[in-house]
């Protein structure tokens, strides 16, 4: 009879297609594992990976127990959950993800509260994009998600928590900067500097501001701090969310935020669980916190 414990050495070797690291992340002997993997594959009678001392790959067969596998875990998960139904809020372990767009600005603020008000919580924090997230939390790997919207929502729990505006950065000497908002239109997309493709926070600012012709906008960053960097270096402009102003900016004096005057808000923010997460009280102590510290932050403005 196939083991969780097997189960769950199985999904780490496909997660990381290699035996010393997945046996890292269950904290076992790689020979151990091994073992594991070997007498589970003897009981099926298929061959779940190919591995030789170069690599390790997913069978076609061993794809389809992977996929099993997951939604064996994820349902255990949630048995498991339920015995915790009777705890207090926030005092069990959690998996967070959060998109790079949020998480530094966010986390600051967020997590001494937690540790201040859920001294039980033990907490584990993962930062990707929004569809790795969206897949970890559909295989159970992380329970919750922080991320912007909009994106296929389907089969997914969201609870909206946050809107907010963008803001246009520019360095003080520009004439523009003057003005308390701004127009998308008065801004060169050549002088707009963007973040990488594949990054929700670009598709949610070309939105805002009705771009649809991309050409001309020449200069990519990977972070909003790089972004601010190249602004200060006169290279160009930008776009941030609101909840990025305050630290991005106070410790660059010679930056200012303007408004972008566009139909808002320009970005919504959610926590993502699956459908049938147990955690609701969860949930809800989280939203609270988030919304409390974030509505304290915004009190602040750099100006």
């Amino acid at each position: 009879m196939i083991t969780l414990k097997q189960i769950n050495y199985a999904l780490a070797v496909a997660d990381t297609l290699h035996f010393k690291r997945a046996a890292d992340k269950c904290f076992v002997s790689p020979s151990t594992l091994s073992n594991a993997i070997t007498e589970m594959e003897t009981q099926l009678g298929i061959q779940v990976f190919e591995r030789d001392n170069k690599k390790v790959i997913l069978t076609e067969l061993g794809s389809l127990v992977i996929d099993k596998a997951k939604i064996i875990k994820t349902e255990i998960d949630g048995i498991n959950k339920i015995s915790q139904l009777n705890a207090e809020p926030l005092s069990n372990k959690i998996s967070l993800g959060i998109i790079p767009t949020i998480g530094p600005f966010l986390l600051p603020i967020l997590l001494p509260k937690l540790k201040s008000d859920y001294p039980n919580l033990n907490l584990n924090i993962i930062e990707a994009q929004t569809d790795v997230l969206l897949n970890k939390i559909s295989s159970g790997e992380i329970e919750l998600a922080i991320m912007a919207l909009p994106f296929n929502t389907n089969g997914f729990n969201v609870n909206k928590f946050w809107t907010e505006d963008f803001y246009w950065i520019s360095r003080k000497n520009d004439p523009r900067s003057k003005k308390s908002s701004i127009k998308a239109k008065e801004i060169d997309l050549d002088e707009l500097i963007m973040l990488e493709e594949g990054n929700c926070l670009k598709d949610h600012i070309l939105d805002a501001c009705k771009i649809k012709n991309t050409s001309k906008i020449t200069f990519n960053a990977s972070t909003l701090s790089t972004s601010i960097e190249l602004v200060k270096g006169d290279i160009g402009t930008t776009f941030v969310p609101e909840m990025a102003v305050k630290q991005l900016l106070i410790a660059n004096p010679e930056l200012k935020e303007t408004k972008l005057d566009e139909k808002g808000p320009h970005r919504e923010i959610a926590l993502i669980s699956r459908n049938n997460y147990a955690g609701d009280r969860d949930i809800k102590s989280l939203i609270d916190v988030l919304t409390e510290q974030l509505n304290s932050n915004q009190k602040i403005k750099v100006g």
